[in-house]
């Protein structure tokens, strides 16, 4: 062991990080990993924002950046990771020569051929670039898988082996983590609730992607405006609505509680499916705290009792979880273990 040691403190893969002492036996020196081990990157490249994370392999972040990218195609936000990869490695010249892995998260199914991304060639080209700069490989992962590894590891789902994680914003996705590893199904598409037959009923047939529609924060303020009693006062985004139903307006505190409600539907339907033990619920409207009653009162009433509570990493969880998947991939090839991902593009 000590020549081991010797040998990683040579190449600088490890430091001595102190001295434990305990109360018998012999003082020890502790480790931790070394500056030239390397470092990561994670990148939510996500419709509002791309969120880029420098980290180093032993989990401690060395800086960000964040750039809005509402207005952006998606082939426009795929060129933009080149420059934001540039712009945060030079925020940390002395990290970015020992740069490991690349890890983007994209709003879309990630399957091992990427068949269901659009514009998938633009996607691989830009990455071909980064993988010849940077003679790294790149990662690609769904962004509510990552959010949902986040959760597991640092946030509201670190206590269970089994958790899902709801996110119900512009868009809505499930991530299913088992025991801190990613469940993604057979092509990549496991947790996307968006596609569940949606409305289901005697007299209407279902709509392919009309659950996300509906449960989407556009169709919610849509309907909120649509039944505001007073002209002129209605809520213009989801922020304003979620303010005035905290403040007690009695048509911001309804159109809540119905969407509430409706999230609790959709999570009966994943509670039914799969009993998991906890549903963490995020996103830019699954964060608000206010919604909880009603999602768990329907769970309730559909099937039985799950414990469900709010993201405690809000807007930051995707981008966490890209870190987190990019600094597992990294130790184990560094330690000659198997490396898995949902996409790989090497060097």
């Amino acid at each position: 062991m000590s020549a081991a040691v010797t040998e990683l403190e040579r190449y600088r893969l490890v430091v001595p990080a102190g001295i434990y002492r305990g109360g018998v036996g012999r003082a020890s020196v502790t480790y931790s990993v070394g500056p030239e081990a390397g470092v990561v990157v994670g990148i939510d490249c996500g419709t509002t924002q791309i969120h880029a994370i420098v980290c180093s392999i032993d989990g401690t972040k060395v800086t960000e950046i964040e750039k809005p990218s509402r207005a952006m195609s998606g082939s426009e936000r795929f060129e933009a990771l080149e420059s934001v990869i540039e712009e945060v490695l030079r925020q940390c010249p002395d990290h970015a020569p020992f740069l490991r892995t690349v890890v983007v998260a994209l709003p879309n199914i990630v399957s091992p051929n990427l068949e269901r991304l659009p514009e998938r060639d633009r996607f691989l080209r830009a990455a071909e670039r980064i993988c010849e700069v940077y003679q790294v490989p790149v990662l690609l992962e769904n962004n509510v898988n990552c959010a949902a590894l986040a959760e597991y590891h640092y946030g509201a789902a670190k206590e269970h082996s089994f958790a899902i994680y709801m996110q119900i914003g512009v868009k809505v996705g499930v991530g299913i983590v088992i025991d801190g590893k990613l469940f993604r199904g057979f092509k990549g598409g496991a947790g996307e609730v968006g596609h569940l037959p949606f409305p289901w009923s005697e007299r209407e047939q279902p709509r392919p992607s009309q659950v996300e529609a509906y449960l989407g924060s556009a169709a919610l303020v849509e309907r909120a405006r649509s039944e505001w009693g007073v002209p002129g006062t209605a809520p213009r985004d989801t922020n304003e609505l979620f303010s005035m139903a905290q403040q007690g307006e009695p048509a911001a505190c309804t159109a809540v509680d119905k969407h509430g409600r409706d999230i609790g539907n959709l999570a009966a339907a994943c509670v039914s499916l799969l009993d998991p033990e906890l549903i963490v619920v995020g996103g830019g409207v699954g964060q608000n705290a206010v919604l909880l009653p009603a999602i768990r009162t329907v769970v309730e009433q559909l099937c039985w009792p799950v414990e469900i509570v709010t993201s405690e990493l809000s807007k930051s969880a995707t981008v966490l979880g890209a870190v987190r998947l990019a600094m597992d991939f990294t130790l184990a090839r560094l330690l000659g273990e198997e490396a898995k991902a949902a996409f790989v593009r090497e060097a």
